[in-house]
């Protein structure tokens, strides 16, 4: 029995994932999504979304995504609720293999397996993500105008996170385990001398606290490095400025990745080293980051694909 070959397999299945796929399955390509050990992405974990366009009244992270999913799925994309273990690009048809054992082939791949945020491991704070626990201020910092925050970092991101949130918090709070920060000079300047800006030094986040119905937060419990000294911060929100990881396991020995594991492009493209492999969205991008963003990457490597395809005389329904 011959083996089936794929026009099109997508790891990943937050927005720029599903946007390739709805682009993949109007162009005919039938494309099957690898949906990953967190189907929908980072906004499965965001309550109220209010800057995706066409939803002026906001919408809820997980609706979003199933809208997302239920177009993708209208004009043919198929799902395989499955992660990538491993994959062999030295050759065409791809070959990847799920973790259970599964291979599948394809004649292109696109990657976009996204990047999830560092968190402190707290139970407390993953039972409050999304009721005032967030690691995106572009995201989230909104919601709390004229509120107390806490960010807890200490790189760049961090100063841009709270910076960025002296726009509508009263007041930032910066909570850095370290004497020193390891950010450039010109943010640590931005925050140090922003007088909506507090810095508490040689200081870490133990716990969050929340209103006892874990509906909202009402401060965390700080702990003095130094003096082991315990001691409770009331604030609205906590946000995480420590990092992102992206999903790039599978592909870190096969495809090119910066020094953290991003994967690399051709500039102003989806294009990688090997022909037929595209990327999209968080697993590339760890400047913007956002729901949109990422949607217009899914956008171009589904294009990028599709013109891939008929270059080489392929395409339609597998």
């Amino acid at each position: 029995m011959q083996e089936t070959v794929h026009n099109v397999i997508i790891v990943g299945s937050g927005p720029a994932g599903l946007t390739a796929a709805i682009y993949a399955a109007r162009a005919n390509l039938a494309p099957i999504v690898i949906e990953g050990m967190q189907p929908g992405g980072q906004l499965m974990i965001t309550t109220d979304v209010e800057n995706y366009p066409g939803f002026p009244d906001g919408i809820q992270g997980p609706e979003l995504m199933a809208l997302f999913r239920q177009q993708a799925e209208k004009f043919g994309a198929s799902f395989v609720s499955d992660e990538v273990a491993q994959v062999d690009l030295a050759r065409r048809p791809f070959a990847i293999v799920l973790s259970d054992g599964t291979q599948l082939r394809t004649h292109t791949l696109i990657v976009a397996s996204g990047a999830a945020a560092k968190w402190l491991g707290l139970e407390s704070e993953t039972r409050l993500m999304g009721k005032g626990v967030s690691a995106c201020a572009t995201c989230d910092g909104f919601f709390f105008r004229d509120k107390d925050v806490v960010v807890v970092g200490g790189g760049d991101t961090a100063m841009e996170e709270a910076t960025f949130l002296t726009r509508f918090a009263r007041k930032v709070t910066l909570v850095h385990r370290r004497d020193a920060f390891r950010a450039s000079k010109i943010m640590q300047q931005k925050v140090l001398t922003n007088p909506k800006i507090e810095v508490k030094w040689n200081t870490v986040v133990v716990q969050v606290l929340h209103d006892g119905q874990w509906q909202k937060v009402t401060g965390v419990r700080l702990k003095d490095v130094k003096t082991s000294k315990e001691y409770n911060f009331a604030c609205d929100g906590l946000f995480l400025a420590i990092g992102h990881e992206p999903n790039t396991k599978a592909f870190r020995d096969v495809l090119p990745t910066d020094e953290i594991g991003y994967l690399q492009v051709k500039q102003g493209t989806s294009l990688t080293s090997i022909p037929g492999v595209f990327v999209a969205g968080d697993v590339l991008d760890k400047r913007y980051r956002q729901a949109v963003t990422a949607a217009g990457f899914g956008c171009m490597a589904a294009i990028d694909a599709e013109r891939f395809l008929e270059s080489e005389g392929a395409g339609g329904s597998s």
